[in-house]
This record gives structure tokens, C-alpha cells and sequence, in this order.
């Protein structure tokens, strides 16, 4: 299959102007070291808009569709969006599904859950979404309160799944998972595991007063990092069959802006060490044997790298190379590191982008990466 980015990015050529309006930058490939993953981006394209009818923002998760089912089409990409067209934290109910022609159409509206399965205060859908084998799309809830506060549930949300035509069809939710915030996951046909970034990990009851960007309270030392073991069996819902606190001690604080720096993004290497950042300390960190561990491995011993580039950072992916690619919530940078730790570089996805990065996926096929752009609400793709 020739993937439709590839034709894209080949109908722009060198120059990003001779694009038209889907055209939004040339990110220069001088700010990341010669050879590093980053270094190989020229190019910038807006795809599409990830704004739906009912005008819900802040494009969040981002997933590749691995193959054909239902409403899913291979090669399209799923867009969770969080807040609601009044711009409210939170409460976007709303996955868009962008088209190989950059078309946008609603994938799910997730207005309602059924009876028998509610998730705790609603809907407010998150970073976390990916795709299960069975072609069921998990994504997870962390709805706010009145105004967009944090919750003073306990738990404050779920994972949400839903069939391959968009409609919900189970929740998972268990008193180790508490507030869903990223994920990653790895499958067989039988089987998958996911791990969670438990965003609180403890009860809250924090009113987000104060000024732009101000850290109104403070719980720092009690978010968790969290393995859910799932049994697949074909078309039916997955089964939740165990959950277990693999990484714990991760501190987090509420914030006006963006609701809460907390242990966001996660990718799990191939020797199965769970990579975790935290906006919160500007921290990346190692948990080993995240596939098989029984006992949680505490923050504290799991710091890898702090501070440099490191800005707030959010969504995270394993680049093919081995490196780790991190989107910047605080600046708009991406920046590579090395996985032992070291800050391989960094560059310009977004200038003065405070607040317009979270979520991104790596295209196996291109090396490509796709991401929200949550100032233009757009689904971008940088490129080589």
C-alpha cells in the first residue's frame, strides 16, 4: 500500500508555498543535530481540519488505522478531540476520522453511554486512543467539572471502547485506574496490553482559580503508571482481566492552562522498557520490564533525563531508529532522546507554540510524523 502522506508530501515538492492553504510552515532542519531522527524533516503540511460539526476542539490523541472495518479505513487517522466548542477542558465527545484525500468526518460522538456501562462524570475524551485488534478503537475519559475543573471523583474517569462503527460498547474502569490520560499498547490476536498514565492517581478536589498557566494545588508524588491486561476473542469486547500500578510516585500538579502536568506521554521499546514523561518536572523516565513486572517501580529511581530541552512534555513515540520523539506542550518544539537518556536535540515543529502540541504518531511505512495542532485544530504531517 502507498500511504496517502507519501503523495502529499510528493505533490509539494521542495517549496511548502506551492502547496496552497494546506501548507502551515517549513520546519528548518538546522536545529536538530546531522543524523538524528528529527534532522531528516523538511517539510510541513496541514492535512485537515479536526473540527466537527458539533464544533468540538483541541485535536488531542492521534492513531493510524491498521486495517479496514466497519467505518475505520486503512491508513486514515482517528483525532480525539477534549474540549467542547465553548473551548471547556474536558469535554469533547467527539473522534474525527481524516481521509487518505484530507477529509474530515465524524468517526464517533460519544454523547451517551449505554445503561449498564457508564464512566465516572461523563465524557471528556483524552490523548489516549488507539486501535485494538478486532478493530474495537479504545480511548480514554477524564471529564471535569463545572467550568472545566478537575474532578473530585475518585475515580475521576475510564477507557471508553468502541465498535468499528464509532458506537460505545463497553468501559473499562477499576480502582487502579483512576484519571486515563496517554497510552500505549502491544498486542497479539488473542491478547493486548496497555499502559495508562494515570494523570491524579489519587482524589482530587481542585478548583482551577487563578490566572493563565497558574498551579493552583499541588498533589505531587501519587500518579501512577498503570498495565491493563486485556483478553481479545474476536468480535466480542475486550475482557479486562487484570490491572497492576507498574510505575508509581509521579508527581503532578493542576494548572490553569493546560488541567494538569502530569505523567502524560508513554512508548515501550522493544526490550520492553516503558518510557514515561512527565509535564510536571520536565522529566523523562525509565520503567523496566514494564511487560512482565508485578510490583511498581518508583518514580524517584526511573528519572532518565530533566530539564534542557525538556518543556512541558507531553505525547510521546518510539521512532524506528530507537530514539524517543516528545512533543513540547510549553514551547511548540519536538525533541529526540537517546534511549539512555540523552537529549540527542531538538527543534521547531510550531514557532511560539506554547500550547498548540500534544498527541503524534510515527508512520511505520514513511517515518512520517502526524500530530494535532491544537491552534489551528488541524491534523499536521511533518515530513521529509
Amino acid at each position: 500500500m502507498t500511504y496517502w502522506w507519501r503523495s502529499v508530501v510528493g505533490a509539494c515538492g521542495l517549496l511548502l508555498a506551492g502547496c496552497g492553504s494546506g501548507a502551515v510552515g517549513n520546519a528548518s532542519p538546522s536545529e536538530a543535530p546531522s543524523g538524528s531522527f528529527l534532522a531528516q524533516f523538511a517539510h510541513m503540511t496541514q492535512i485537515a481540519s479536526t473540527v466537527p460539526s458539533n464544533g468540538d476542539l483541541n485535536p488531542y490523541g492521534v492513531a493510524v488505522v491498521p486495517a479496514s472495518s466497519g467505518r475505520l479505513v486503512a491508513g486514515d487517522i482517528l483525532v480525539s478531540n477534549f474540549n467542547n466548542r465553548g473551548n471547556v477542558q474536558g469535554t469533547g465527545t467527539t473522534i474525527v476520522e481524516i481521509s487518505p484525500a484530507g477529509q474530515s468526518q465524524l468517526f464517533a460522538h460519544v454523547s451517551e453511554l449505554p445503561a449498564d456501562e457508564p464512566c465516572p462524570g461523563g465524557i471528556g475524551l483524552t490523548v489516549a486512543l488507539a486501535i485494538l485488534p478486532g478493530d474495537f478503537v479504545l480511548v480514554g475519559s477524564l471529564p471535569t467539572e463545572g467550568g472545566g475543573n478537575l474532578p473530585a471523583r475518585d475515580p475521576a474517569g475510564c477507557l471508553l471502547v468502541l465498535s468499528d462503527n464509532g458506537s460505545p460498547v463497553e468501559t473499562l474502569t477499576d480502582k487502579n485506574l483512576d484519571a486515563p490520560w496517554d497510552l500505549a499498547l502491544t498486542s497479539t490476536r488473542n491478547s493486548a496490553t496497555v499502559f495508562v498514565s494515570d494523570a491524579l492517581g489519587a482524589e482530587v478536589n481542585v478548583p482551577l482559580g487563578g490566572g493563565a498557566g497558574e498551579s493552583v494545588g499541588d498533589d505531587s508524588g501519587d500518579a501512577n503508571v498503570v498495565r491493563l491486561d486485556l483478553a481479545l476473542s474476536g468480535t466480542a469486547p475486550p475482557v479486562l482481566v487484570k490491572t497492576t500500578v507498574i510505575g508509581s510516585g509521579f508527581p503532578w500538579s493542576a494548572n490553569r492552562v493546560a488541567l494538569d502536568l502530569a505523567p502524560t506521554g508513554l512508548a515501550l521499546s522493544h526490550d520492553g522498557t516503558l518510557y514515561v514523561d512527565d509535564a510536571d518536572t520536565n522529566s523523562v523516565y525509565a520503567i523496566p520490564d514494564a511487560v512482565t513486572r508485578s510490583s511498581a517501580f518508583p518514580a524517584a529511581r526511573a528519572v532518565i533525563s530533566s530539564g534542557g530541552d525538556l518543556n512541558q512534555p507531553l505525547g510521546m513515540a518510539l521512532a524506528p531508529t530507537g530514539d524517543l520523539v516528545i512533543m513540547n506542550g510549553n514551547d511548540g518544539d519536538a525533541v529526540e532522546l537517546a534511549a539512555s537518556g540523552r537529549q540527542v536535540g531538538s527543534r521547531t515543529i510550531i514557532k511560539n507554540g506554547a500550547g498548540d502540541l500534544i498527541g503524534l504518531t510515527i508512520v511505520p511505512s514513511t517515518h512520517a510524523i502526524l500530530f494535532g495542532d491544537d491552534a489551528d485544530n488541524a491534523l499536521d504531517l511533518l515530513s521529509s
